[in-house]
């Protein structure tokens, strides 16, 4: 049911739970001396360390093995935006809500940087105003609580927003800030130090088969094998995503210098655009008034899938993004370009420009990420196998969903009560591999 946005959830994520069963499994190689772990999660992105941390607090013994000497796929290359205005009211954003609250404890007990900044949608267009008002009533109606400031009171909030016809701006308190690179660098030392998690980077997983995790260092053993792998998932099992048609999407985003003095951007920022992107503002009337004057007057906008928004970090850079590019269908799965274009690149600045000013917005940084998107589902999981479980497909949510899919997740397959109630998207059981 609906619940207020400050509403705090059920759980408590801050003590350890005892396992159910403690019995080791020998490990099947010849390297006796490697131990035997209740888990085995393969990947250390965001999905993966929250997996970790889901089944580590319940006292497992828990190992993670990642391909890199670091993490350096999607989880560190997005906004570090905790974003839960963005999924649509009612399950999804009590989910998003939920999992906001598991971050905000993990990044306090953990000292990991992070801003509770909240989030400013910004209207220079009366069809964007009319959206946001719409959507205020949706939310009130609904039970959440959200504010409308109109344009003095909105460059009051933050500095950073363009006045030049600026219209009114929605406010939300409960988004949060992280810098992506630190927090994937710095939360396994956490969870090691606290938790007992141990970490293996630089071993490739070649194969697995039931309990048995074979690395390009030897071979693990585990009572369950949690594969969260991102657009990865296709090295071990690329039938999987074949059948779920799940793609990927190729983002570009960019990250000035540090700005000068002490100006900070304030909340999250996001423009006009941004609400052709989010579902939450699917059900608005006047956004299909908006959509048609984006494609008339900016149709490279909706050609690039751009829409733009600004994060600051700790060290007083701004990041901003993004494009979504997708994987052409008659290509094979995970072709997308390797090379980033300037004109998209452009066409985010010169937008920007309309919603923002800084001290500084030259570009010190450009990169792309590239996650995977399922085709009707919010995320996909699913039993690869006996004791193998794959968690895939989150999209652009990773950062947002993933402490909360992770917990629910973890809870499910272990049989579990679970007190939020969300399931994969549009699925209310897990789905079989047909």
């Amino acid at each position: 049911m609906p619940r207020k946005l400050d509403e705090p959830v059920t759980l408590d994520l801050t003590t350890t739970m005892p396992s159910a069963d403690h019995t080791d499994i020998s490990p099947n190689s010849t390297d006796t001396s490697r131990p035997t772990f209740d888990d085995i999660v393969v990947g250390a992105g965001v999905i993966g360390l929250a997996h970790a941390y889901a089944l580590a607090r319940r006292g497992r013994k828990v190992l993670v093995i990642e391909r890199h000497a670091r993490a350096l796929g999607a989880s560190v290359r997005n906004f570090g935006m905790i974003w839960p205005i963005g999924q649509t009211l009612g399950t999804n954003m009590n989910l998003a809500l939920d999992s906001r609250q598991i971050w905000a404890g993990l990044l306090e007990r953990s000292g990991i940087w992070h801003h509770k900044r909240g989030s400013l949608h910004v209207a220079h267009h009366e069809d964007e105003a009319q959206v946001l008002r719409e959507f205020h009533e949706l939310a009130t109606q609904a039970g959440y609580e959200l504010e409308l400031l109109d344009a003095r009171a909105t460059t009051a909030c933050s500095r950073a927003v363009n006045p030049e016809g600026l219209k009114l701006s929605l406010y939300s308190r409960h988004e949060i800030a992280v810098d992506p690179r630190e927090v994937i660098a710095k939360l396994p030392g956490y969870l090691r130090a606290h938790y007992g998690v141990r970490f293996e980077y630089g071993q490739m997983v070649r194969s697995i088969d039931g309990q048995k995790v074979k690395t390009s260092a030897g071979q693990w053993s585990a009572r369950r094998v949690w594969l969260c792998t991102g657009d990865e998932t296709q090295i071990l099992y690329p039938e999987i995503l074949t059948r779920q048609g799940m793609f990927p999407c190729k983002l570009q985003m960019l990250r000035t210098a540090s700005q000068t003095g002490d100006w900070k951007i304030g909340p999250h920022l996001a423009g006009g655009l941004t609400l052709r992107h989010y579902s939450s503002f699917g059900a608005c009337p006047t956004l299909a008034e908006l959509k048609a004057r984006v494609a008339r007057e900016m149709p490279l906008m909706d050609h690039f899938g751009i829409h733009v928004m600004a994060s600051q970090n700790g060290r007083g850079e701004l990041t901003i993004g993004d494009s979504h590019e997708y994987n052409p269908p008659e290509e094979p799965f995970g072709t997308v370009s390797p090379f980033n274009t300037r004109q998209i690149d452009d066409l985010i600045m010169s937008y920007l420009k309309t919603i923002m000013v800084a001290p500084d917005l030259e570009i010190a940084e450009r990169w792309f990420g590239v996650y995977l998107k399922h085709p009707g589902k919010l995320w996909f999981e699913a039993a690869a196998e006996p004791h193998v479980e794959i968690l895939t497909g989150i999209g652009g949510n990773g950062m947002t969903l993933s402490m909360g899919v992770s917990e629910q997740h973890v809870a499910r397959v272990l049989g579990e009560a679970i007190t939020q109630d969300a399931a994969p998207a549009d699925a209310s059981t897990k789905p079989a591999l047909v």
